[in-house]
């Protein structure tokens, strides 16, 4: 039976607002799509786009982003990460009248990791999520099927930092992907074991900022720590 993730808008937007009143001013934002539908057939997977309840946690969580820092939009290739970006940009220009560019894809947002499509479903299957994020952590998977797990975290934190570099004060960068992007920063930049601090939820964040020319990254479990 599959088992429904949470819904994680609140600690994104709180994280956000801690953040802000710190005085941190810029900074890059990884999150997961909202809440979405399912398919069993795996060419089905690209294509599943937002739940109703998806598209209005959505557009409520760009509703209430503060009007500063400016967000700057990118996402995955995959539709429901596409909807979740133009969603939530809609929340916010619905609110401040103000229009962020258009949304930008990008490859390390995406599944890049997955170098064997029908070898890594079969080890889901068998295993579970949970069981296969696991062996591929320990570097239980081929290479030809999933890409090194830590060069993997290494690749999509590079991604924020260039991000972030690109930003000018008082803007973000939200970055929509998917649980399987976040799942690597958490185990290898974070130290959040899944099997401990559970699933990745819909609309969950890492985020990344630059303070006195250090790199930290925090979530909603853990205060921030330098990025390595």
């Amino acid at each position: 039976m599959l088992i429904k993730p949470k819904m994680r808008d609140k600690e994104t937007l709180n994280t956000i607002v801690k953040l802000i009143n710190e005085g941190i001013d810029k900074f890059a934002v990884i999150m997961r799509h909202s809440d979405r539908y399912f398919s069993t057939k795996a060419s089905m997977e690209p294509f599943m786009g937002l739940t109703e309840k998806g598209k209005d946690y959505a557009l409520s969580l760009g509703e209430a982003l503060p009007l500063k820092p400016w967000p700057k939009f990118f996402s995955s290739y995959f539709g429901r990460c596409i909807e979740t970006a133009c969603i939530i940009d809609k929340g916010y220009s619905k609110r401040y009248g103000r229009f962020n560019g258009h949304n930008v894809l990008n490859g390390d947002l995406s599944p890049f990791y997955i170098k064997n499509i029908e070898n890594a479903l079969k080890l889901v299957n068998e295993t579970g999520s949970p069981g296969f994020l696991r062996r591929w952590f320990n570097r239980e998977i081929s290479e030809k099927t999933m890409e090194n797990p830590e060069k993997t975290a290494d690749t999509i934190a590079d991604f924020l930092k260039n991000r972030l570099k690109e930003l000018k004060r008082g803007e973000i960068a939200i970055c929509v992907s998917h649980d399987w992007n976040l799942f690597p920063l958490k185990e290898y930049k974070l130290g959040l074991k899944h099997e401990d601090f559970g699933a990745v939820g819909f609309l969950e964040s890492i985020i990344v900022f630059e303070d006195k020319g250090d790199y930290y990254i925090t979530n909603y479990q853990k205060e921030p720590v330098i990025l390595t």
